[in-house]
């Protein structure tokens, strides 16, 4: 362990303040996905030299070679601040230690036991430790239960000798990216910010207020980290409460989705969410557990949180067995032998991002119940190999043609994305169901049946 010299005088926060407001400050992001990307390219456009990390080689070659490896980032940038020397990319550690700001933008999955998985924190805070130096603020955008900052990061960080608030400075703010959403960007997200000690917040501010129009401090990171958790957790709940809906409402003949467009013609009191074959994304299925787990400390069980994840995990059993009874009802089919062709495979509309995608989940139920099951996703044309469904990586999108289609016994929309011809859909296959409300106003051969 390296001891620090405590007769040297603590650092200025107006030091690194007065760097970051002349531009001079040199900005590194860990972890080039979803999140940090997006971060990276806008410090390098706000004119800061701005370093990325990533332990995938593949990805910082492809960055200084100016090619972008997420198809939804506006990438048209990125050749230019490479080229100028603005933005560069690293598997190198040690190349963070030119950095006055760096941020931490890795995975937070949760485990096997659906216990938080902080070994990606962990292990990068061990990595950065040796690199750290007076005068740096490191600040952690990954999901967490709240006091992860202070409880976990800060002492890996201080057994290199340095102490946070006196050497340097730690900070939270959780991020906010939404994959595909063209009406919000990384600049005009408002960016939430809490300092473990005030200058640390005041320094974390000034930083961002860089390269976001709105910064939005709070009294602390354990606040901050708080913050994240309750915006997940708001959606998880109201999902889980119209896919409950979604299930009364069609035993009793109702449209859902006429419901939902109706109510939320009500200017005060109601937002809509809307149903769907289950939660997907690394955010809003995994993050309300990270709160679960903290909140047993306190003994305190969080029985509201724990149902609607029960709710939102049985969708994609309920899809499977609309499948299955549609195929009966109406053509006496088993499932067992059918070809079905899913519609989608990412967890949203129009990206190609596959993270905790309800798809995959359907694809082991379809498939264990004997259905021949291929995809379509003109965002994934390649399933890669990930951590929980390896057994998938490898298969290709098919094609959506005619001649295809008519090899198919049904066909299960899964993700809605704008880019599939529901009409020549509508008349490919016999039967088509639909979890997203793809097909209101399309007509064909097929029998349409909600799920």
């Amino acid at each position: 362990m390296h001891v620090h010299d405590t007769s040297l005088p603590p650092v200025s926060p107006d030091d690194l303040i007065a760097k970051i407001e002349s531009g001079e400050a040199v900005v590194g992001v860990i972890g080039l996905g979803y999140v940090g990307l997006p971060l990276l390219l806008a410090f390098g456009q706000a004119g800061f030299r701005s370093i990325g990390y990533d332990i995938d080689r593949t990805k910082s070659e492809q960055l200084n070679a100016g090619r972008c490896y997420i198809a939804h980032i506006d990438a048209s940038p990125l050749p230019g601040l490479v080229a100028s020397g603005r933005l560069q990319a690293t598997c190198e550690m040690v190349d963070l230690a030119d950095a006055d700001a760096v941020i931490i933008c890795v995975p937070t999955p949760l485990t096997r036991q659906r216990e938080p998985d902080l070994g990606y924190v962990e292990r990068t805070a061990e990595a950065l430790r040796p690199h750290l130096r007076p005068g740096q603020i490191v600040i952690l955008e990954s999901t967490t239960w709240p006091g992860t900052t202070q409880e976990v990061l800060q002492p890996i960080l201080e057994r290199s000798g340095l102490v946070a608030g006196r050497d340097f400075f730690l900070a939270y703010s959780p991020e906010r990216e939404d994959p595909g959403n063209r009406s919000f960007s990384t600049r005009t997200i408002p960016k939430v910010v809490g300092g473990v000690g005030a200058d640390a917040g005041r320094i974390a501010c000034a930083l961002y207020a860089k390269v976001v129009s709105q910064v939005v401090p709070v009294g602390s990171a354990q606040v901050a980290e708080a913050v994240k958790l309750t915006e997940n957790i708001f959606r998880s709940v109201n999902i889980a409460l119209v896919n409950e809906l979604k299930l009364v409402f069609t035993r009793m003949g109702i449209d859902i989705w006429e419901v939902i467009e109706a109510a939320k013609s009500k200017p005060f009191g109601f937002m809509p969410f809307y149903p769907g074959p289950g939660l997907g994304g690394h955010c809003i299925p995994i993050d309300p557990f990270y709160l679960t787990w903290k909140a047993r400390e306190y003994d305190i069980n969080t029985r509201f949180i724990e149902l609607a994840g029960e709710v939102n995990s049985a969708m994609p059993d309920h899809v499977a067995q609309t499948l299955q009874n549609a195929l009966n009802d109406r053509f006496a089919r088993s499932l067992k032998g059918s070809r079905i062709l899913l519609l989608g495979l990412a967890y949203k509309k129009n990206v190609d991002d596959i993270r905790e995608s309800p798809a995959f989940a359907l694809l082991h139920l379809l498939e264990g119940r004997g259905a021949v099951v291929d995809y379509h996703d003109p965002h994934v044309p390649q399933i890669p190999p990930t951590r929980e469904h390896s057994c998938f990586a490898g298969r290709r999108s098919v094609p959506l043609t005619a001649d295809g289609l008519a090899g198919y016994d049904a066909a299960l929309i899964c993700t809605d994305h704008d880019a599939v011809d529901y009409r020549l859909l509508a008349d490919g296959v016999p039967l088509i169901v639909d979890t997203r409300n793809a097909m209101r106003g399309i007509t064909g051969r097929a029998a349409i049946v909600p799920a």
